[in-house]
């Protein structure tokens, strides 16, 4: 008998402990009735946090220093991207009139189909960057290009209002929303129920995400599973911080500028690489920490200057 490799065991144990804990969210969840106060989202988003920290602390103590400070950077950078993502999960739920008590489950759906979606851009990215080089300057420029565009839509949601407006008009969906499952027949055709709708729209808009976000974890590293494994707890902490982001984004009023000056640092470190080689996580984790702190502190300061009776 052929014993499996450290790799295939370390992939086997990531998997099936991201389905656990799903099951495990899904089964807590459903308890409370698909509704989560602020308090408890805060207490589980500390949970997701500590357990994300945690494998970064099993990762330095398997595999060394490097890989755990190249998942952390990369970790970190999902993270924060996270929060402007949810906020578009939650303008998507309001746009297709989805019940409080149900988005839960839809959200836990397209989670799922993210993280599938997420493993093949993964794999595909990091084969093409291992047997073409230059695509690093491709992703450089995508990078850049994204951190531009976000830059000029830093305080404002429209680009994100507009993304769910146009994914909105070109799904078929059923006039009325009677129907149980993803797909009903309306007039002798098939359409998508309003359920149907919301999961196609949730996996539509994590593609687009998926164009930014991959390759800037690819820019910190190569390691499909490290990248992997930064994307699932980045992703699997959504649920709970999705009952705290319409709060959370208004506080940080300074987020979107911050990761936009992120992206474009990123983006021209990956360029950087190309020329002069892998610049390490003991130089990329402390970038990325001090840009986002910058834009954390900014913010907490913009609102403690604010009158009380100017903050929406």
């Amino acid at each position: 008998m052929t014993t499996p490799s450290p790799e295939f065991l370390a992939w086997a144990g990531l998997i099936a402990a991201i389905a656990i804990l799903l099951a495990l969210d899904l089964w807590v969840m459903r308890g409370r009735g698909g509704e989560m106060t602020t308090r408890a989202a805060a207490v589980a988003s500390a949970f997701w946090i500590t357990l994300a920290l945690a494998f970064g602390g099993l990762l330095a103590l398997t595999s060394g220093g490097a890989d755990a400070g190249a998942y952390l950077a990369g970790y970190l950078v999902e993270k924060s991207l996270s929060l402007d993502n949810v906020f578009v999960f939650l303008l998507v739920f309001a746009a297709f009139g989805i019940a409080a008590n149900e988005r839960h489950r839809l959200l836990s759906f397209g989670i799922v189909g993210a993280l599938v979606l997420r493993l093949v851009f993964i794999l595909v990215g990091a084969a093409a960057l291992s047997a073409f080089g230059w695509l690093n300057l491709v992703f450089a420029a995508i990078l850049i290009w994204t951190g531009w565009r976000l830059w000029g839509g830093r305080h404002d949601h429209r680009a994100e209002e507009q993304l769910v407006a146009k994914v909105r008009r070109r799904l078929p969906i059923a006039d009325h929303n009677d129907a149980s499952g993803w797909i009903t027949r309306e007039d002798g055709r098939r359409v998508l129920t309003a359920a149907g709708a919301v999961l196609a729209a949730l996996i539509i808009v994590d593609v687009v995400f998926a164009i930014d976000s991959v390759p800037a974890i690819l820019a910190i590293t190569d390691d499909a599973y490290i990248v992997f494994a930064a994307n699932a707890f980045a992703l699997l902490g959504l649920r709970p911080l999705f009952f705290l982001v319409a709060d959370l984004v208004e506080r940080l009023y300074y987020l979107k500028a911050a990761l936009a000056v992120l992206l474009a640092v990123i983006g021209a470190k990956m360029a950087a690489s190309y020329w002069i080689g892998k610049i390490g996580p003991e130089i990329t984790l402390p970038v990325i920490a001090t840009i986002l702190g910058v834009g954390v502190v900014a913010s907490l300061v913009r609102r403690a200057r604010t009158p009380a009776e100017a903050i929406p």
